[in-house]
């Protein structure tokens, strides 16, 4: 009797373990409904409408004689299946510059900054209220910080063809820092 109880417990625990499986293989077809969506998947998937080719001009706060008025590309690139942006900004005189990722992680949209200071600043967003901008607050950083590093990060969508972004650098001594912001045009 009680083998039969317990070969009874065994069947019905391997058949609940096959329909849970089932269950959740279905599940990635199924659409998530608006209220499943999380705020931060959203962000995401206005940030990955900036998905091209992008040439501007920067200004910096305060002025910086050799980056000020300089023309700047940006390429945004969405990859890994979808689930995450990647970000490159070049100086028409550089041969490259820093990249930026951009992933869900969670219950946040995170940022990690591959600077050329050699170091991986990680910033955390938010949308406003109005969903016309997306700001990323500092978390925190890996890496070199004798040179100092990214800070802050400000996306303005404009519209389809026209954003802004705005980096604030933080100079070693973590009081001084410098606004870069670039007034974008899509080209692709």
């Amino acid at each position: 009797m009680k083998s039969l109880r317990f070969t009874l417990a065994v069947a019905l625990m391997s058949l609940s373990t096959i329909a849970f499986a089932q269950t959740d293989a279905k599940m990635p077809d199924m659409p998530k409904t608006e209220a499943q969506t999380s705020d931060a998947q959203k962000s995401f998937d206005e940030l990955k409408t900036l998905a091209g080719e992008w040439d501007g001009r920067v200004t910096t706060f305060p002025p910086q004689p050799d980056l000020n008025d300089k023309p700047v590309h940006a390429t945004l690139r969405v990859t890994s299946m979808g689930h995450t942006l990647m970000h490159e900004m070049r100086g028409m005189d550089r041969p490259d510059d820093p990249i930026t990722m951009f992933v869900v992680d969670g219950d946040r949209l995170m940022l990690t900054h591959y600077c050329d200071a050699n170091n991986r600043p990680r910033m955390v967003a938010r949308m406003s209220p109005d969903g016309k901008m997306l700001e990323f607050d500092f978390l925190d950083v890996s890496g070199n910080l004798q040179y100092g590093h990214m800070q802050h990060a400000k996306f303005a969508f404009v519209d389809s063809d026209h954003h802004t972004e705005e980096w604030t650098f933080m100079a070693p001594d973590g009081v001084h820092s410098v606004r870069a912001h670039m007034d974008l045009q899509r080209t692709k």
